[in-house]
């Protein structure tokens, strides 16, 4: 068998704006059909070319077999096209990707489940897809809906299932019925806590099974917590393709040697508009609402503020900030809402100013990522964390204790100064 599991060759997708995105196989209306077609017509007489995206164009990899990799990006960077593109379900517009072994995908809700079936149904057509034995299948069939939580629903249609119902039984389907290759696009976005803890538990046992995985997410601490290697889109390219996953993910959140964002984020206007709490301005200040000069000292207080417009009022609003460190560890969030519900700043409409505290001697030495982050509480985000969230920068450098033994950066992630005293 080769050793490797999947190799690309000038890989290329394209996409022409305004066309449909269908399948090979899909089927369109006959009014689809004549409004496509007299737009063709109209673009050949108007003697305009029809404007196309480069989705992803000239990507060159070879994964070995085994390897856990992770595939990080901003949003239109090409993370989904190419797992789309390995799984089979779009053809490259150029170049060629060849896979060795049977690949298992879980690129989105729904993908490779039919609504009209029931979920034991699906469970079987999902195997018998992958080439497996229907006896196969009944060995595994218990421990695949023990572990998806669906026992009650199991003869039901699944298009009466909720998302997150319907996540959990494809992601259980995907895991346990152990093709060579498995592809996963994001799962960790839909389901509660506990189901994501399971997730990744079962695709670090995959993995350490020899299997291989390729797994895209936002969620740089679970890139570095499981996989072997890091892929790095930007534009349709690959940026940096590395086994050092933690330098990979910091070139993500902080930039390859590009100069960062600076402390201070205005809205132009047009972005992150809802009904609810639009952010217009996202900043690093002193207590008096100055901006802080950078780099700041350890030992200086600074104060994280947040202005938007209010819209509308909801009791479930919850906006706040995470900070990163510099290889992408999360260091913690803050919102608003953490304190006792007495305690909380009372928002109303119009603008609305939100300022949060950052101690002094509580950030080591080196260089941070605080982004934006809010919704309203487990119904959706405005903002989502290293996804749609505006980010600033801050730089802490100096004044780390008052100790001659502390004139430099100290070991671990902070640095606080605590107090002792003799019992």
């Amino acid at each position: 068998m080769s050793e490797v599991a999947i190799q690309a060759e000038r890989l290329g997708k394209r996409y022409r704006l305004g066309e449909s995105t269908g399948g090979a196989f899909s089927y369109k209306s006959l009014r689809e059909s004549l409004t496509a077609g007299l737009r063709r017509i109209a673009s050949r007489e108007s003697g305009a070319a029809p404007a196309e995206v480069w989705a992803l164009r000239n990507v060159s990899f070879e994964i070995p077999r085994g390897e856990v990799v992770g595939i990080i990006g901003p949003n239109g960077a090409g993370k989904s096209t190419l797992l789309k593109l390995l799984s089979r379900i779009t053809r490259p517009t150029e170049g060629r990707a060849r896979i060795f072994g049977r690949v298992g995908s879980l690129l989105e809700v729904g993908t490779g489940f039919h609504p009209e079936l029931t979920g034991r149904e699906n469970v079987y057509l999902n195997g018998a897809i992958l080439g497996m034995l229907r006896s196969e299948i009944d060995s595994r069939f218990d421990e695949i809906v023990a572990f998806a939580e669906v026992e009650r629903f199991l003869d039901t249609p699944v298009k009466r299932y909720s998302s997150g119902m319907y996540m959990r039984l494809a992601f259980a389907v995907a895991a346990h019925l152990e093709p060579e290759i498995l592809l996963v696009d994001e799962v960790l976005a839909v389901g509660d806590a506990a189901f994501q803890k399971k997730c990744l538990g079962k695709m670090d046992e995959v993995a350490r099974g020899g299997r291989t995985v390729l797994f895209v997410s936002h969620n740089m601490n679970a890139v570095q917590d499981l996989c072997s290697r890091a892929m790095l889109l930007r534009e349709g390219g690959i940026k940096r393709y590395d086994t050092d996953v933690r330098g990979v993910t910091r070139d993500y959140l902080f930039g390859d040697g590009e100069a960062p964002a600076g402390q201070r984020w205005i809205n132009p206007g047009t972005l992150h508009d809802n009904p609810y709490f639009k952010p217009m301005r996202f900043e690093v200040v002193d207590q008096e609402g100055r901006p802080v000069a950078m780099p700041m000292r350890n030992d200086t207080e600074a104060w994280i503020e947040i202005e938007a417009e209010v819209r509308s009022v909801d009791p479930a609003l919850t906006v706040g900030y995470a900070i990163y460190a510099e290889h992408g560890d999360l260091l913690y969030w803050s919102y608003q809402t953490d304190v006792e519900e007495r305690q909380w700043p009372e928002i109303g409409t119009g603008r609305t100013t939100l300022r949060s505290r950052i101690p002094p001697r509580w950030l080591n030495e080196g260089r941070y990522r605080i982004e934006l982050i809010g919704g309203l509480h487990f119904r959706s985000w405005l903002f989502e964390p290293s996804v749609s969230a505006p980010s600033i920068f801050l730089t802490i450098q100096g004044g780390l204790s008052d100790s001659p033994y502390w004139m430099q950066r100290r070991p671990g992630l902070l640095a606080p100064t605590l107090p002792w005293e003799k019992s």
